[in-house]
């Protein structure tokens, strides 16, 4: 294992971050890191302090080198990112897609773990989704709200259909960790900057739940894809339990004195569609080996304090 080749593609992007973290902490020694801003990437390992010599190349160099893993966090990442992107995060995703695809043409053995999200089901979360729920789409009058998940359904039926390559979509709920930007509209940046600004918090009367996996969590679940690379699959992501908006703001008003304030008429919206219930009840990435051991609680309990130290 700790001999593998694994490229990591977005290199700088949250959950590419995680897993770089992660990884540091344990023996892997041939890592590839491939981002756009080279000077971005090293920022962010001397931060968190990584002294392994890694490979550190932009994208151009991909095909220069060979693998036995590629990891996919190419992504927008921000509602507000995805919204500047209008179509063009079509192109986007398919641009990187292709790329690994391209690769595994002439490296069929190798594991192409791609990040997927829960929007390829739709935008009617009015109840949680499970192995049985279908994905939702009015095709006759698709919207700029739609694209996101689109482009993630899009990718995962081409991934479904080369059944002749190891291909894994993990599809992420919820994911919270230090170094999430917080200028993003998410319910916890937004907590967080009012927190370290001494601003009141201001949100509506829906008491949504969410499910955050932690990051060593979804590490630990990279690593089974990784043992078990004979696979072409789709993993929903998910913690040890989910949680509730008031369970949220409940738990940042006793521990750092966070104070909001209800306004039933305020206007949310998301533009990749408001999710009421956002989290899955498939447990399918259990029979890879995958035992969550962190609540989303316990995921943002510990990133938010490391935050706000």
């Amino acid at each position: 294992m700790k001999n593998k080749k694994i490229a990591i593609l977005g290199a700088t992007g949250h959950i590419a971050k995680g897993l770089i973290y992660n990884f540091s902490k344990t023996r892997y020694k041939n890592i590839f890191l491939f981002a756009r801003s080279l000077t971005r990437l090293q920022y962010f390992l001397d931060e968190i302090n990584c002294t392994h010599k890694w490979i550190k190349k932009k994208f151009d160099e991909f095909k220069k080198y060979d693998y036995d893993v590629i990891i996919n966090c190419v992504g927008l990442g921000t509602p507000s990112k995805v919204k500047e992107a209008g179509s063009d995060v079509f192109n986007l995703t398919e641009r990187f897609d292709n790329m690994i695809i391209e690769y595994l043409r002439g490296s069929p053995e190798t594991l192409y773990i791609n990040f997927s999200s829960g929007a390829v089901y739709g935008k009617d979360f009015a109840a949680s989704v499970d192995d049985s729920t279908l994905s939702k789409w009015n095709i006759n009058n698709i919207s700029s709200s739609d694209y996101y998940g689109l482009t993630k359904f899009n990718s995962e039926a081409k991934h479904r259909a080369m059944k002749n390559f190891n291909i894994v979509d993990l599809r992420i709920f919820g994911y919270f960790s230090r170094f999430m930007e917080l200028d993003t509209n998410y319910l916890l940046g937004e907590i967080i900057l009012c927190l370290k600004n001494g601003k009141v918090l201001e949100t509506d009367g829906k008491n949504i739940i969410r499910d955050f996996i932690h990051p060593i969590d979804l590490f630990s679940l990279v690593e089974k894809c990784i043992i078990n690379k004979k696979i072409n699959d789709v993993f929903d992501t998910y913690s040890k339990k989910q949680i509730t908006k008031f369970e949220i703001l409940k738990y940042f008003k006793k521990n750092y004195g966070l104070k909001y304030t209800i306004k039933k008429n305020r206007n949310v919206s998301s533009i990749t569609g408001n999710k009421d219930n956002y989290y899955s009840k498939s447990r399918k990435a259990g029979k890879s080996g995958y035992i969550p051991k962190f609540t989303s609680l316990d995921s943002i309990m510990q990133k938010s304090k490391k935050i706000l130290q």
